[in-house]
């Protein structure tokens, strides 16, 4: 799948089976994703919601790519420092530089596990990753972190014993403060061993803050509702790590690559927050 190919025409390519909990008159988050990213596994549903979006932050499917370019720089970082175990939460639709991808460029023979609670996400991931040993696809819900990390195929790709990165790109913004994100995140870096580290990234809406709304009202009606947070909402989340320099900062400004800046970053100010902590 090519998340530079347009998503505005043809249907997309799903995988046959895609479970009882698909509707495709619904909205869904990770399909309006791919389309933010260009991709063509979205439905009518999908793209008018994600247009709707795009009236009140347009500059959406900027932050989203450097969301992707942050997960390549993440996980590269995190091999570096010896990680061959990643736990990707939420992980929504195969793209192109997913994480095992950049796991092995940099540690041949890192195992990674996808976990996502959409049976789209699940049928097209466990389609396009059948023949890669290395990579295991299950289903979980971030707001029940005790079941993933509980969960036999999870238990049987990685040891907790040893130094985990888990992943949460993107997904707790769409955890409402009733699911208690803090106590979830809190839960998962427990059970994780010294030496680990948790690599998060959230929306923040400190700059426009009145946009919020409209935004939240369109996810209403979505598979998935999202949470509007400021950065002093955000940064909590970090809490209990050893956070990596630079700290919590925007996502263009974590370790950037130089060449590679866009300078229309400039504009979007603290749209998306993300860090890397070490599991002390």
């Amino acid at each position: 799948m090519d998340p530079g190919e347009s998503g505005t025409g043809g249907e997309p390519v799903v995988a046959s089976g895609a479970g009882a909990g698909f509707d495709p008159n619904v909205p869904n988050a990770a399909r309006m994703y791919d389309y933010f990213l260009g991709g063509k596994d979205n439905f009518p549903a999908d793209r008018a919601a994600a247009e709707q979006v795009l009236k009140h932050v347009p500059e959406i499917p900027l932050g989203i790519r450097e969301n992707r370019d942050f997960l390549v720089r993440a996980v590269r970082f995190l091999a570096g420092r010896g990680i061959r175990q990643f736990l990707d939460i939420g992980a929504g639709l195969p793209t192109q530089r997913n994480v095992h991808q950049v796991a092995a460029e940099h540690a041949p023979g890192a195992r990674t596990v996808y976990v996502d609670n959409d049976p789209q996400v699940l049928a097209h991931a466990r389609a396009l990753l059948q023949d890669s040993p290395e990579v295991r696809v299950v289903q979980g819900d971030l707001r029940r972190p005790e079941e993933i990390l509980a969960h036999p195929d999870v238990r049987d790709h990685l040891d907790f014993t040893r130094p985990v990165a888990v992943l949460l790109l993107a997904i707790v913004h769409f955890l409402p403060d009733s699911d208690e994100p803090r106590r979830v995140i809190g839960r998962i870096r427990e059970a994780l061993a010294p030496g680990s580290y948790l690599a998060m990234s959230h929306v923040a809406v400190d700059e426009r803050p009145e946009r919020a709304p409209d935004v939240e009202r369109v996810y209403q009606g979505a598979s998935a509702q999202f949470v509007a947070r400021r950065t002093a909402e955000i940064t909590p989340f970090f809490e209990g790590l050893d956070l990596v320099e630079p700290g919590v900062v925007n996502l263009h400004q974590w370790r950037p690559e130089h060449d590679a800046f866009d300078p229309r970053l400039l504009g979007i100010g603290s749209y998306f927050l993300c860090g890397v902590g070490a599991v002390r």
